[in-house]
């Protein structure tokens, strides 16, 4: 479909709704949240719906969506939710993915059974796309649990479907070690087609996501749908009610109406022109390369090195508008593309020059992990793949009937640093969403971000050990100029070297303990890099061949992901409080369903 065939800004910017919970009784809210196959309208009146994958409240048909429901948490208060793989027909039998799975990469591989699941196939001839039961497993993204909660990408399990092929494996190599310890733990049995976790919000208030981790699949399952909110507040480290704008939609008693908290995911997307999610189904789509494939090389025939949609996305409908009154609005916003750098600002014209000159300020409240020391005024908002920053924006003093429009000015490629590539195309990409204002109907007492004073910030202490890793590429060994046909991760520890998933854990700090990880990248892109389980602070950038330079004002929170810019240096630092199994890897998703993906081990 011709992006620029989709008209903009005709429908409202959907806020989504609270995610139902099963049960609010007991020591912990309990959820039963299944993954089916839907359609919606994402694209305009009158344009075809579009088959998605969503997450919902099993018994609550009404509720599955995508972008999900968001699950709203309690600091203090522990949630338990049983993810169930519902993707089967009306029959009970297992539904094929939507879009093109590539069998030839390290993936949960579930045709290999008990033996040869989770790894990389070994293939005669090339082989097509895989059309087999979807495996799945949740990762909620930002918190603090225990391993067998975190979402493994070998953790992952089929639907309980009544024509599972003899010989396939029903869920990956650590779901039955992890379902074992969860029984132990929580006297709670995991039941085929399912598990369930325990999310203990024992962490600061704070924006975080759930979404897709399968091995080797996460770029598709996320694509297709499954990604959501998950919203934490209370505790000492919140702020009062009324001193931020609100209501949220948890708290709001008018249906939605006057919401001025408000969580915005950004997503780009290609649509064909019969209303379907497109997604290159072979590496030709992406540089032209005609083959060999595998076996006569070591080139994947359907994986893609990144993948930038046509057509921008948010709440789950294109281009949509947002009415709103002259007074301050939190948008708690979360960039959900699978590789695309967004780099945000509100203007006047859909179509001004880039880079255009900001009409009205975010003011940056909290990133990852919860509240910034202190507000920071910003013209734009950079964030790359599974950032989300917390800002308020001030309409006071906006006349009605003004519209205003959110823009992107980040490239429609890999990103190599703020203003280094040409921006994304102000006709399609470079907009993204359309505010309206219209009268204020009610007082704003919110306190102005200016003066607002945000809970008092404790960094970590010393760090008592310094960890060297590297960002790599691969370009092909067999044919010459094709690349990269993987990107990994690697240490410098040793000699240094690149490591594949399946290599020996080289990252294994004891529980406790504090430690600086410098992330060398390697390569010629930026890379998001999220590691599991813990909140880190960034700590400095030095080129390889500069001085070093502090973080910027919006990174001076508590992180989970990090920029590492291209032939620098990124220093983190993090405590590790928690024993477990977890993993850190690069959130361009094409990337981590690649390669560019390490387990990591706290404590022996």
């Amino acid at each position: 479909m011709n992006p620029a065939s989709i008209a903009k800004y005709v429908v409202p910017l959907p806020i989504p709704p609270v995610m139902p919970p099963a049960s609010t009784e007991g020591p912990a809210d309990r959820y039963v949240i299944g993954v089916r196959r839907l359609r919606l309208q994402i694209l305009p009146p009158g344009s075809p719906a579009t088959t998605v994958l969503g997450y919902g409240a099993v018994g609550e048909p009404r509720s599955f969506n995508s972008p999900a429901f968001t699950v709203e948490a309690r600091v203090g208060r522990p949630i338990r939710v049983k993810w169930t793989n519902e993707l089967v027909d009306g029959h009970g039998r297992a539904l094929p993915h939507p879009l093109p799975v590539d069998p030839t990469l390290h993936w949960a591989n579930p045709p290999g059974g008990r033996e040869r699941r989770d790894s990389r196939p070994a293939f005669g001839a090339t082989p097509s796309r895989y059309l087999g039961p979807v495996p799945i497993v949740t990762h909620l993204h930002g918190g603090h649990n225990s391993d067998h909660s975190d979402g493994h990408p070998e953790a992952w399990f089929l639907p309980a479907a009544r024509d599972i092929p003899a010989g396939y494996s029903t869920d990956g190599s650590r779901y039955a070690g992890f379902g074992a310890a969860v029984a132990d733990q929580l006297e709670i049995a995991w039941s085929p087609g399912s598990a369930v976790f325990h999310y203990d919000n024992d962490q600061c208030p704070a924006t975080m996501w759930f979404h897709d981790h399968t091995l080797g699949i996460t770029r598709l399952n996320v694509y297709a749908g499954l990604a959501g909110f998950y919203l934490l507040r209370g505790g000492p480290a919140d702020l009062a009610p009324g001193v931020l704008p609100g209501p949220a939609t948890a708290l709001s008693t008018t249906g939605g109406e006057g919401v001025c908290e408000i969580p915005i995911v950004i997503q780009d997307r290609t649509f064909g022109v019969d209303g379907s999610l497109f997604y290159p189904a072979s590496r030709r789509q992406f540089d032209r390369f005609e083959g060999p494939y595998i076996p006569r090389s070591d080139i994947p025939p359907i994986w893609i090195p990144e993948f930038y949609g046509t057509t921008m996305m948010v709440n789950g409908r294109t281009w949509p508008y947002l009415a709103v009154e002259p007074r301050r609005y939190r948008f708690r916003l979360l960039n959900g593309c699978n590789g695309r750098f967004l780099d945000l600002k509100i203007v006047t014209s859909p179509l001004a020059q880039r880079p255009a000159s900001a009409a009205l300020p975010f003011w940056q409240i909290g990133s990852d992990g919860g509240f910034l020391p202190a507000p920071v005024k910003l013209g734009e908002v950079l964030l790359a793949p599974a950032e989300r920053a917390d800002v308020i924006v001030d309409f006071t003093g906006i006349r009605p009937g003004t519209e205003l429009f959110l823009i992107n000015e980040a490239p429609d490629g890999p990103f190599h640093g703020r203003h280094a590539a040409v921006p994304a195309d102000p006709a399609t990409t470079g907009q993204v969403l359309k505010f309206t204002v219209r009268p204020l109907t009610a007082p704003d007492r919110s306190v102005p971000p200016a003066e607002l004073t945000l809970p008092a910030f404790t960094p970590l202490g010393a760090a008592g050990t310094t960890r060297k890793v590297a960002l790599l590429e691969r370009a092909s060994r067999v044919v010459a100029g094709v690349g990269p046909v993987a990107v990994l991760l690697g240490s410098l520890e040793g000699g240094g070297a690149a490591k594949m998933w399946s290599d020996p854990i080289t990252e294994n700090p004891a529980v406790g303990a504090t430690e600086t990880w410098e992330i060398h990248n390697f390569t010629m892109d930026a890379h998001p890099i999220h590691v599991h389980e813990v909140l880190f602070q960034v700590v400095d950038r030095r080129p390889f061949h500069g001085p070093t330079r502090p973080p910027e004002g919006w990174e001076s929170g508590f992180k989970d992901t990090v920029i590492a810019y291209p032939d620098q240096i990124t220093r983190i630092k993090a405590t590790f409080d928690r024993p477990g199994l977890f993993v850190w890897h690069c959130h361009i998703l094409e990337h981590e369903d690649n390669e560019m993906m390490r387990p990591y081990r706290i404590g022996t």
